[in-house]
């Protein structure tokens, strides 16, 4: 006969197998899905990149809300343990609703948070910049939140809308590419930084080139290394860590519209034979 007791454990340890669950407007929270999966390599991911409306950064709160709330209810039947909003936009206009909406049924965390917690830790009192889309910098949520801390750091944003469209069509790594990024790095907001937060998750696709402008001068922040540490904080805490497996696990792939192209970004980019699973969001 089995106890209550007895079964604990159990029920347990199919709490820690279900998977993380991570959503994006395209291709740029693959940053953080592939910092999860090299920390954290018994994790399944599921992850869902809502490409039919990308990018998020233009679009209003309210769209990104009601987008968010959708992805969840995706997420929630795969049975997410963890749902990471791997999207500065959606963190900034949606990670309350969101959190609320989910409720009990799994831990949300933003990619916002653990970037400002580092930021009062290594740059108390310093100057520092941030470069992210229209959504995520006229939120003031980054400002806010830093103010929040009362560590003395100096935040100076500065909107650049035109890069992720540049990522999404793979446009980067070029002369053009070039030119654009140190057209917004030359901006008078990011005079005499010491370090840049690049507050998109599309942006560490061109970190090189950022930090190639700055020639060591300026840190360049990639939060997808603090937000994989940060889950992974979490899920110790609260005893989910997935238990190792003589195989890897096999991530799930969603898009909201399907094109070859992103296919291939996709498999590029996270390093594995990628299948994507076409899943829109109003039929």
């Amino acid at each position: 006969m089995t106890t209550a007791a007895s079964a604990l454990p159990t029920s347990a340890a199919a709490l820690a197998a279900r998977p993380i669950g991570m959503f994006d407007s395209g291709i740029g929270g693959l940053t953080v899905a592939r910092a999860v999966a090299q920390r954290l390599p018994h994790e399944r991911i599921v992850y869902f990149g809502d490409t039919a409306h990308l990018p998020y950064g233009d679009k209003s709160a309210a769209a990104i809300q009601a987008y968010s709330v959708k992805i969840c209810d995706l997420l929630l039947r795969q049975r997410c343990k963890l749902i990471v909003i791997a999207c500065n936009s959606a963190s900034a206009a949606a990670y309350e609703l969101v959190r609320e909406y989910v409720g009990s049924k799994a831990k949300v965390l933003s990619v916002i948070d653990p970037i400002v917690a580092h930021l009062g830790q290594a740059y108390a009192g310093r100057r520092v910049g941030l470069i992210g889309t229209k959504q995520t910098v006229n939120s003031n949520v980054y400002k806010k939140k830093v103010d929040e801390l009362d560590a003395g750091v100096d935040l100076h944003s500065l909107a650049t809308p035109l890069l992720v469209p540049m990522i999404e069509e793979g446009f980067f790594k070029n002369s053009i590419s070039d030119d654009i990024i140190g057209a917004y790095l030359g901006n008078a907001a990011l005079a005499d930084i010491e370090a840049l937060v690049l507050a998109c998750t599309h942006y560490p696709l061109i970190k090189e080139q950022i930090a190639r402008y700055y020639a060591g001068r300026v840190d360049v922040l990639d939060a997808s290394d603090v937000v994989a540490a940060d889950a992974e904080a979490f899920l110790t805490a609260n005893e989910l860590l997935a238990p190792a497996a003589p195989t890897p696990p096999v991530h799930h792939f969603y898009v909201s519209d399907f094109t070859r192209s992103f296919e291939e970004s996709t498999r590029i980019f996270f390093e594995q034979e990628v299948h994507l699973e076409h899943y829109p969001l109003w039929d």
